[in-house]
Order: structure tokens, then sequence, then C-alpha cells
């Protein structure tokens, strides 16, 4: 039998595309997942719209929160509710293609690897790709990833059964998952590169991850608050973010 597939997907007011985001996970060549969808008290009616897909199909589940936490807090609910071997995560306004799930976990299991991701497309709010970020490492390390973020967060898998344990994203507005995939490299050594591109990652008009000097300020909190790293490393790495970041900008056509 197939082992189950827990995905996380917080959900801020995003009415316009959770259908085609539930749609892909739904029309997966494999079938044998849970998906939770949390609510971080939108507005819109998205949520209405994962209700009525959710009586429909019991594989996924719409917790809606009381009092807006952001993201980290979101995410990790529903890694603590997680039941699956393997663990993965999608925003409400993402893309997986088919083959995704199917693909990355005979990667995974013919390996033995306890934590993968992959490339993704960028989209904008129609749908029209305007960029590919595909990653130029095969294997990331720790120390690789304090220099470059190198895993889009709706690529990544985990091997809870391998990592032996689940870990949670640390309580920061930006970087959470970042600040996660350093955690569980601390323990299983390297992530491993799928060479494929399976998902569809959207930029939205006024989306918290475009601001470029805000990230730098957030990515600094991630050295010395989480990681506790030395004004020095601290320096050191962030020279290399600053490089790759620019890098990875300017090739996305």
């Amino acid at each position: 039998m197939s082992e189950l597939v827990s995905i996380i997907t917080p959900m801020y007011n995003s009415e316009k595309f959770i259908e085609s985001t539930l749609n892909s996970v739904q029309s997966q060549t494999y079938q044998n997942w849970e998906m939770f969808v949390i609510d971080d008290c939108s507005n819109d009616n998205g949520p209405n719209i994962v209700k009525k897909i959710s009586i429909e199909d019991e594989r996924i589940e719409l917790i809606i929160q009381k009092n807006n936490s952001g993201p980290s807090h979101i995410r990790n609910i529903g890694i603590g509710l997680a039941k699956g071997r393997y663990l993965a995560f999608l925003d409400s306004d993402d893309i997986w293609h088919e083959e995704k799930l199917d693909r990355q976990i005979k990667f995974m299991q013919n390996n033995k690897y306890a934590f993968t991701f992959t490339g993704y497309d960028k989209i904008n709010e129609v749908g029209d790709k305007i960029g590919i970020v595909m990653p130029y490492k095969e294997q990331v390390s720790y120390h690789d990833l304090l220099k470059s973020n190198h895993i889009g967060c709706l690529t990544a898998m985990l091997d809870l059964k391998l990592i032996g344990e689940k870990k949670y994203m640390p309580h920061i507005k930006k970087r959470q998952d970042h600040g996660l995939w350093l955690e569980v490299l601390k323990r299983v050594g390297k992530a491993y590169c799928l060479n494929e591109i399976l998902a569809q990652y959207r930029i939205r008009k006024g989306s918290i991850s475009i601001n470029k000097i805000n990230n730098i300020k957030y990515q600094w909190t991630l050295y010395r608050k989480i990681e506790e790293l030395n004004i020095i490393k601290s320096l050191y790495y962030m020279a290399f973010y600053t490089y790759y970041g620019i890098r990875k900008y300017s090739n996305l056509n």
C-alpha cells in the first residue's frame, strides 16, 4: 500500500485561486494523501469554496482560525495534525503538476532520501508564466542553505520516518520555511533535488515575499535570532545570500 502524504496549505484571502490549488492536488496521479487547509481569518469567500469541495472529498479538511496568527503558526498547526509519513507544503495560490507527488516520492524511496525538492515555474495572477526557478545544486547541506534558500516551499517534501520526528517552523513573519529546512538539515545532512519542474508559484500583487529590502531584514533575523550565528558568520552568509538573490532574479526569464 502507498504511504500517506500530508499536505499543509495555509490560506488567507485566496478565493480567486484556492479552487485551482485544490484541483491540482485532487488531480495527482498519487492519490493517498490528506490535506489540511488552515484559514487565517480570511474575509473573502475562500473558506466557503474549500468547505464545499471538502464535503465532496473527505481527504480535504478545512480548519478556521479565530485569530489571525501568520503563516508560521498556521503551517505548524498543519504539521501537528499530519498523520502521513511524507509531509508536503502547498500555499493557497500555488499549483502542483499532476505527477508531482508520484515522481517525488519514487525519487525519495528509490534513493532513501529524507528531504527533497524540485524546480518550479513562476506565474502571475492570471496564470501566465513569467519565470522559472531551477535549483543549481543537486545536493544542499546546512551550510549551503545558509548561503541561499535553494528550496521552494511548494516543492519541498519530508520523510518523517527517516527524519525520526516532526520539526516545526520558527515563529517569524518571513523565512519560516527556510528556518525549518535548516533545522531538518541539522538532522539528516542533505536535501536532494529532483531536477524537474513540478509546480507553479504564483506572484501576487502585494505579496510579502516580493519586497527585497524587507527580505534582507528577515534573513538577518534568521541568522542572528533563529540560528544564533555571530555577527561575522552572519555577514559572511548574508554576502552569499545577496549574491545568489541577484543571480536568481536576473535569470527568471
